[in-house]
């Protein structure tokens, strides 16, 4: 083992042990002797079985029977969870052959935020994840389930239903992917139209082809956006089944897989040999296994809160400097864009997970002493899924990358360090992705701040001409209690071109960026947020800002003589909390911890 992995491992084991432990003891507390569904009163059972078609009441009433409960993200609008509409059936007929029952037990909201991008929607995204693994807990209330598989793949759907599913960690559970589309339009040239058609090159009708070429049908957008990144960080957490995430969506092995799945958990309940409660999955070995492989393939920066909530729901304790420290000794194994031209169907035929576990095993990188949903031990995830008469079967992954452009060595690396950095200075703590920078000269931007209250704002200033300079963006009053946190990736389509005229350009935020944002650097995630008193707020035109990834510095070059004659500026927030539903997440938003807490407000009043 890595003496940094092992390092911060043990800190973190340290720094989570009275959580940690107060979490596992109410665990423990919630486990049962038979089925839960007998400990209800007569009545309260009568309401469940009156429901049940089928074989499911007789089922329900052998108490030798576990009952799987199933949790679906499914709906028409995101193309990543299309697929899960047929699953049910598909996981019923499973588990029923595998001895057990199972029963639909809620949805959960979904939202794509490809969809919601630069509109009013987006800002109740990262909202949406609290709301998401509150209908996860409801969904699990009635205490009638000794099992339960969880169906959702996206930004927020994933971290979610962990977070939710964790208040439960006394059952075993498995996450299913749907699987990603098939590639369509290569992903540079999408955006090369993109900035066509900002520049007024061309028009609607030529955006339009260009984007259905791209996403193009049911499953995850092919990029390595936070969707897959989701799914990457699902696997090296071991709550996938081993290789399990990137086979297409809408092909045989991926129904197989399903039903391998669902006979899986059917297996891993307290009523048998083999009770594997989520609690002992999430541990946090398995966390540090997923920090690292998102290092190792310049995961999205979204993952900087998502993994620090789910692990928080789990009793454990994780902060930036962790991801820093891992990233700093990890190398680079993956491109995929924004980290290089394939994509993640590239990266699925060149050896995907399988290979990737292979080589950070190799190189001492990850924990192999884990458990996980396919048992104990992370070297069965060197194996790769294959189809055998309709049934998966695993095999060992080959030595080496079918294509070692997509996948290299951990004694070759593209990069010696991981993907992440964290900045630190008065202007408070941010997180810089450096895996998808052209060159090592990006990572240093010294320049005149430009100061926007909002992403219209920039967006403005470019269509009027005023972006045609050297500059640090900085982009405020976009963190979690002032609208949410919404992804401001349209901007980096205006940034990048600014950067194509020849002038320095870096993004200073308190907003988030997609998973799929390169080119262009920035320091998001800015925290203390400007409108909870980060100096953020006191940033005029004209002011110096240094970004320096090398010395992990974000600097305001402002004497503090004058930052302490400044007020800060204080904007109007009623346009970004008002209409198309927004007013009504008011009461989340305002307990929304800062960045580096995870973002969310199911801590805030909680002893986790």
């Amino acid at each position: 083992m890595h003496k940094i992995v092992a390092k911060v491992t043990d800190r973190i084991i340290e720094r989570s042990k009275s959580h940690r432990q107060s979490y596992l003891q109410r665990i423990d507390e919630a486990k049962g002797d038979g089925v839960f569904r007998n400990k209800l009163p007569c009545s309260n059972l009568a309401h469940d079985l009156a429901g049940c078609v089928g074989t499911c009441r007789t089922a329900l009433l052998d108490d030798t029977i576990p009952n799987i409960a199933i949790i679906s993200a499914y709906n028409d609008m995101v193309s990543a969870h299309q697929p899960y509409g047929k699953y049910p059936e598909i996981i019923k007929a499973s588990v029923a052959e595998a001895g057990g029952n199972a029963q639909f037990a809620g949805g959960v909201p979904a939202m794509c935020d490809g969809v919601t991008q630069g509109e009013p929607g987006m800002d109740m995204s990262l909202v949406s994840r609290d709301v998401i693994a509150m209908s996860t807990v409801i969904g699990l209330s009635h205490n009638v389930f000794d099992g339960v598989i969880l169906l959702g793949v996206c930004d927020k759907i994933l971290p979610g239903l962990l977070m939710g599913g964790l208040q439960f960690g006394h059952l075993p559970m498995i996450l299913i992917p749907a699987g990603p589309m098939t590639s369509g339009i290569a992903n540079k040239d999408k955006n090369k139209v993109r900035e066509a058609y900002a520049k007024g090159e061309i028009g609607h009708a030529e955006l339009l082809a260009s984007e259905v070429k791209a996403y193009h049908s049911p499953g995850t957008c092919t990029f390595y956006g936070t969707a897959n990144s989701n799914q990457l960080m699902a696997e090296m957490l071991g709550m996938h089944l081993p290789g399990s995430s990137f086979v297409n969506a809408g092909t045989k092995l991926r129904d197989a897989l399903t039903r391998s799945a669902a006979e899986k958990i059917t297996g891993m309940t307290h009523l048998g040999g083999n009770y594997t409660p989520l609690a002992h999955v999430i541990s946090e070995k398995a966390i540090v296994n997923a920090i690292v492989g998102l290092m190792a393939t310049g995961g999205s920066t979204n993952e900087t809160m998502h993994l620090v909530a789910i692990a928080r729901a789990a009793g454990i304790r994780i902060d930036w400097n962790d991801f820093a420290e891992l990233s700093d000794i990890t190398p680079l194994l993956v491109r995929i864009y924004p980290n290089g031209s394939g994509d993640i169907n590239s990266f699925q035929q060149a050896g995907g997970m399988a290979l990737l576990v292979k080589e950070l095993l190799k190189g001492g990188l990850i924990h192999e002493d884990v458990q996980t949903v396919a048992g104990k031990g992370f070297e069965r995830y060197t194996q790769a899924p294959v189809l055998d008469n309709d049934k998966t079967v695993w095999q060992e992954s080959p030595d080496e990358a079918v294509d070692s452009t997509i996948i290299s060595t951990v004694a070759d690396p593209f990069e010696t360090l991981g993907g992440i950095k964290v900045l630190s200075g008065n202007l408070g703590r941010a997180i810089m992705k450096i895996s998808a920078l052209a060159d090592g000269e990006k990572t240093f931007v010294e320049a005149p701040a430009m100061v926007f209250n909002s992403q219209q704002e920039l967006e403005e200033a470019f269509k009027e001409d005023k972006l045609n300079r050297d500059m640090v963006a900085v982009v405020r009053f976009q963190g979690p209690r002032a609208n949410g946190m919404p992804e401001l990736h349209k901007l980096i389509t205006h940034l990048s071109i600014t950067m194509d005229r020849g002038h320095q350009v870096g993004l200073v935020t308190d907003g988030r960026l997609s998973g799929a944002s390169g080119k262009v650097p920035f320091a998001i995630h800015c925290t203390p947020e400007a409108v909870t008193g980060g100096l953020l707020a006191k940033v005029q035109d004209g002011d110096i800002i240094v970004m320096d990834a090398h010395n992990s510095i974000l600097e305001l070059k402002v004497d503090e003589q004058e930052l302490s004659k400044r007020k800060p500026f204080v904007h109007n927030l009623d346009a970004s909390r008002h209409g198309l539903g927004r007013q009504i997440f008011a009461p989340l938003r305002k307990d929304l911890l800062g960045a580096e807490e995870g973002a969310s407000s199911i801590f805030t009043y909680t002893d986790e």
